[in-house]
């Protein structure tokens, strides 16, 4: 591992990854917490197929450098810190917590949602779907709810994000979705939904599912966004939560891989 900080040495990093596949994802959001930014290392893969392996990498908050396929299930991975947020998801979730992508200043902090005046923390608790203010670990460990973003780039502002690159996390998403299973994913943000998957979508349940997953779509709870109040939020993380709860059980990894798919409208819009 080269980086400017070497507190990581490549024993710790090699134990860290020796993980069963779907702990994989904890696994590099811990090394991702112990690195700096622009560290390298190297760590051979095991358990998924190397382009699978890869999208886990780069969820976890980090370029991937070069990967070499040694087996069908096995790379050897060189991948650098990002300056982003690491994916906290695990098998076993209830609900799959998906925002735009991450503010620099939630980058900084390692929590998602940091921005003095975001909202979505309070309305996490108070709609019940989270026990811990600003712990992802206690979400995904004890409460079951995970939290990835459709774009790992951070930014100041969700605007500066790209169409292409809404595309394209999308489809890394419903890579996820697929692979983990989650009782139902629950998006943050209108407008990057709408720019990866439906220009005509609206609050509440969405017509398709995301690998083989229900869909919830609701609010940016972005301190900017004046129309969103904590009750509101409540209101819906609330619903996301009562969908993930009736949707039929998945088994991790046997969900289909295809694109976002239309079906019919499962009942229920936004609350309100």
């Amino acid at each position: 591992m080269t980086g400017q900080d070497e507190r990581v040495d490549a024993r710790t990093i090699a134990r860290r990854l020796r993980v069963a596949p779907e702990d994989l994802p904890l696994a590099l959001a811990a090394l991702h917490g112990a690195l700096p930014v622009g560290a390298t290392w190297s760590a051979s893969l095991a358990g998924r197929a190397p382009e699978a392996l890869v999208d886990v990498v780069e969820g976890g908050g980090f370029t991937v450098v070069e990967s070499l396929p040694t087996g069908r299930a096995r790379a050897r991975v060189v991948a650098r810190r990002d300056h982003t947020l690491p994916d906290f998801v695990g098998s076993g979730l209830r609900l799959l917590v998906v925002g735009c992508n991450p503010s620099l200043r939630s980058a900084d902090a390692g929590v998602g949602f940091a921005r003095p005046g975001n909202r979505f923390w309070p309305a996490a608790l108070e709609a019940g779907i989270v026990s811990a203010d600003r712990d992802p670990w206690r979400a995904v460990r004890t409460d079951r709810v995970g939290m990835t973003d459709l774009v790992k780039r951070a930014t100041n502002d969700a605007a500066a994000v790209r169409p292409d690159e809404y595309r394209r996390g999308l489809a890394r998403v419903e890579r996820l979705v697929a692979w983990l299973g989650p009782g139902a994913v629950c998006v943050l943000g209108l407008e990057g939904w709408r720019t990866a998957a439906d220009p005509r979508a609206r609050p509440g349940v969405q017509p398709g599912d995301l690998g083989g997953r229900p869909v919830y779509l609701m609010p940016n709870p972005s301190g900017r966004n004046a129309h969103a109040t904590v009750a509101s939020l409540a209101a819906h993380l609330r619903a996301a939560r009562a969908l993930a709860d009736d949707a039929p059980s998945a088994q991790a990894g046997s969900a289909s891989e295809g694109r976002v798919r239309p079906g019919r409208d499962r009942g229920a819009r936004a609350p309100g």
